[in-house]
């Protein structure tokens, strides 16, 4: 039995996870920014911290919840959006909730989980997109594209710091979730499916890459 971690788990694809994780007998430690969520992921089976990855004080805490568990899997899969164009300045506020939800939060959790993961030699996975390539900019989202290409180069140059543990980024597809849309190309299962399938064949090689749920191997640029 595997332990899980998978923060922001309240919905979504984070949600999907966690249920694709229990039915397969792991232990899962979900992660939800708000309290009214804590119920419906406990009924479900799983173990419920209560962090929110935009507020630095609360995300300092985690180390200290996880109490030094090994994690053969962690999910950084909290994640905001913007779909404001390049003809739009953003606002403070809407950097501000972006950056700190995709790449803040990742960049604090990243030094208190990796530890965790790095005993057992597992894979810690950062949902990312390939809208943050550079090889795809488009003036659509760019708020959301710079988060993203930030949180890849996190990822990058996180990885040597804990090299018995693969660390990830992965763009999870089109997927048919609260920000994806109803009319988006896959279903949760399908993407939840398919990430897992694509971790369980990680190579060595794959460190610090972004991949995409399918097992595609994506050049970052």
């Amino acid at each position: 039995m595997a332990t899980v971690l998978v923060i922001g788990a309240s919905r979504g694809i984070g949600r999907g996870l966690v249920q694709a994780c229990i039915a397969r007998s792991d232990r899962v430690i979900a992660t939800v920014r708000q309290r009214a969520d804590v119920d419906a992921l406990r009924a479900e089976g799983a173990q419920v911290l209560v962090v929110d990855v935009a507020n630095p004080a609360s995300v300092s805490g985690l180390a200290w919840q996880l109490d030094g568990v090994v994690l053969q899997q962690a999910w950084y899969v909290a994640g905001a959006w913007d779909g404001s164009s390049a003809a739009t300045p953003p606002t403070q506020l809407d950097f501000d909730r972006v950056m700190h939800t995709n790449v803040l939060g990742a960049m604090q959790v990243l030094p208190q989980v990796m530890p965790c993961v790095e005993a057992v030699g597992g894979t810690m996975v950062c949902i990312s997109s390939q809208m943050a390539r550079l090889s795809q900019a488009d003036s659509d989202a760019w708020l959301y594209r710079s988060s993203k290409a930030a949180l890849n180069m996190a990822v990058a140059s996180a990885q040597p710091q804990w090299p018995q543990a693969k660390l990830i980024a992965m763009d999870p597809g089109w997927v048919q979730t609260e920000m994806g849309g109803a009319g988006a190309a896959i279903t949760v299962d399908t993407c939840v499916q398919g990430m897992l399938q694509t971790v369980a064949t990680l190579t060595p090689q794959d460190k610090g890459r972004l991949l995409r749920y399918d097992g595609t191997r994506l050049e970052n640029w």
